[in-house]
């Protein structure tokens, strides 16, 4: 019964994760309610997040493809902030992070939702103020860098956090936002994996049942998402955003 909970836990999580991010917050839970300890759970879900992320990216390739001129410089920053997050995560407890959780989730809700409005906003001003483009572009890496070290860390909400920083950086399509999304999210997985696999900090049997989940329903709604109306779309990662940051307020203690 375990294995067949976490297959279909894995699979519901693959789909969010495709559609919106935010699977981990599915998956995690069901790791530690099969016995896995909160930190082999943690390590063990990117884990089998990695291959989702993976074959839900070749469902939206033909939309990654249109923003080519990105993806080396978006790689590479995901390599090295993802390790350094990984890294991270061996020297402090998720229950220290756990605190600043909601507050970087509605941050990032909330450029979400508006990032286009900040993207506007921040071109205006380079229009009129000397320097501010160059600042504006060196703040949209550290965004980057930032979210990248997070998800190597905590996986969960990555892909919120992802939606927002590309939003910010002026994207509109939603599937190629989600596209990208993904493709980032492969390259953290990946390198926090082999550091994790490094630690001995993944549970491979129960984690690997997940992955398989993972992966089934991470590519068939990357490849059906295109029947779902972008605006349809985005409403409903703005209210699944808003409804997984009122869960991170209530589960912090105090």
């Amino acid at each position: 019964m375990t294995e067949i909970f976490l297959l279909l836990a894995g699979i519901l999580s693959g789909a969010v994760n495709a559609l919106a991010g935010g699977g981990s917050f599915i998956l995690l839970p069901a790791l530690m309610f099969a016995g896995v300890p909160p930190v082999l759970a943690n390590a063990s879900n990117t884990y089998a997040a990695m291959p989702g992320y993976m074959s839900g990216a070749a469902g939206f390739w033909k939309s990654i493809i249109r923003y080519r001129e990105r993806l080396i410089a978006y790689s590479v920053v995901s390599v090295i902030f993802g390790y350094l997050g990984a890294e991270l995560l061996l020297v402090v407890s998720d229950e220290q992070f756990a605190a600043i959780v909601p507050w970087l989730m509605l941050i990032a809700v909330l450029l979400f939702a508006f990032g286009g409005r900040a993207a506007a906003f921040m071109q205006s001003l380079s229009s009129n103020r000397p320097g501010a483009r160059t600042a504006g572009a060196v703040a949209l890496w550290v965004f980057l860098a930032a979210v990248c070290a997070y998800g190597g860390f905590f996986n969960a909400g990555l892909g919120i956090l992802l939606l927002a920083f590309l939003a910010t950086a002026g994207l509109t399509d939603i599937h190629a936002m989600n596209g990208l999304k993904l493709w980032i999210s492969a390259l953290i997985a990946l390198v926090a994996v082999i550091r994790f696999a490094a630690s001995g900090a993944i549970d491979w049997y129960n984690g690997s049942i997940a992955l398989l989940g993972v992966t089934a329903g991470g590519y068939l709604a990357a490849r059906y998402a295109y029947l779902i109306p972008a605006k349809a779309l985005r409403i409903a990662i703005i209210v699944y955003g808003v409804t997984m940051t009122g869960y991170f307020f209530w589960k912090v203690p105090g």
